[in-house]
């Protein structure tokens, strides 16, 4: 099949640090050039693939002061994208709203994996489009009526994440995330001080919740019991992840996915999280870690988290969250959508639009 997938300009592909999108579309992308697919990415110009690499700008917009006005760009690469649809078979946007309107313009399919949660302003949007397929990255996340063709969960490379049978000492609990309300920072360290724990943090503070930053977490973090590494590198995340003895993710939203959990888990530390979004489709409870129903009975839960097998905690990454399986299922879901429409309209021949 030749497939055009498209990333945001945000960050690289694959992220140098802290980046969920970016990573999965990146494994997705290589894995489905070593199946034989002729695959072109459209992503940042420091994009790092095996892919045909396409942009319309030369490295990642998030590290560069200069650009005040991000939708210019998403704007740029979504007409470059589309003017050149009739060359693909298939066109998998990563991008959400902006590629709804472009992708009802062309004949090549266009399918769309929700990487985020539905909001007032963005469900009219979804809805109005509701007819185009949509790949959901959990069932939870499922929130609105839209044509979903298939839950596809986000796959890592077992590869990519060392296994720790033994935690480091002194024992230490991990979080790992963006520093915002939703992700709960705040959470992870008032539980860290309730049961005396080392609490070891990393991950970017964007513009927006930097006031966040700075007043429920900045003033907690005294390099002893709290300490803060900023935004670490992959090996940083593994280590991290790796060497500690629990992983908190005490999210205050409906997390569509959660990406830090297989991480940890795949390193052999169990999560112990809160139940929101697909948290209980990731967590196997009691098992590779804790499903739990309020912060208070995160903190009660370590000491039973501490007694689970790691190895099951990577076994079952192995078995449900692995590069493979992602693309096989998106293998179905592309044969499927490209079938559906040669039976409605015949062999496809993608008229480009003018813009």
């Amino acid at each position: 099949m030749k497939i055009a997938q498209v990333a945001p300009l945000w960050e690289r592909v694959p992220p140098p640090t802290y980046g969920g999108i970016e990573l999965v579309v990146s494994r997705l992308t290589d894995e489905l050039v070593r199946r034989g697919h002729d695959v072109t990415l459209f992503a940042s110009g420091d994009s790092q693939t095996l892919a045909k690499l396409e942009s319309v700008y030369p490295h990642a917009l998030r590290l560069d002061p200069k650009v005040k006005e991000y939708a210019v760009y998403e704007t740029l690469e979504l007409s470059h994208v589309y003017q050149k649809a009739g060359e693909f078979d298939i066109i998998h946007s990563h991008v959400g709203v902006p590629a709804l309107p472009l992708a009802s313009l062309v004949n090549t399919p266009t399918v769309h994996t929700l990487h985020g949660k539905f909001n007032r302003d963005t469900q009219a949007v979804y809805l109005h489009h509701h007819h185009q397929p949509f790949v959901s990255i959990s069932d939870a996340q499922r929130q609105i009526n839209l044509n979903y063709v298939g839950t596809v969960y986000n796959g890592i490379s077992l590869a990519d994440y060392k296994f720790v049978g033994n935690p480091q000492e002194p024992a230490y609990l991990a979080f790992l995330g963006r520093f915002s309300p939703e992700k709960g920072p705040h959470h992870a360290i008032a539980i860290a001080k309730q049961t005396g724990w080392k609490l070891k943090m990393a991950g970017k503070v964007d513009v927006v919740d930097q006031e966040f930053f700075e007043r429920e977490v900045a003033p907690h973090i005294d390099g002893q019991q709290i300490e803060y590494l900023g935004e670490v590198d992959h090996n940083g995340k593994v280590e991290l992840l790796a060497n500690a003895s629990v992983t908190l993710f005490p999210i205050t939203w409906a997390e569509p996915f959660g990406l830090v959990m297989i991480e940890s888990m795949a390193t052999g530390t169990p999560v112990i999280a809160m139940n929101l979004g697909s948290v209980p489709e990731v967590i196997n409870h009691g098992v590779t870690g804790f499903v739990c129903q309020a912060y208070a009975e995160i903190a009660a839960m370590i000491p039973q988290a501490l007694e689970l097998d790691r190895h099951r905690c990577r076994q079952h990454v192995a078995e449900n969250f692995s590069v493979q399986q992602m693309v096989d299922a998106y293998e179905a879901v592309y044969q499927q959508i490209i079938q559906d429409r040669i039976g409605k309209n015949g062999r496809i021949h993608a008229a480009k639009i003018q813009m």
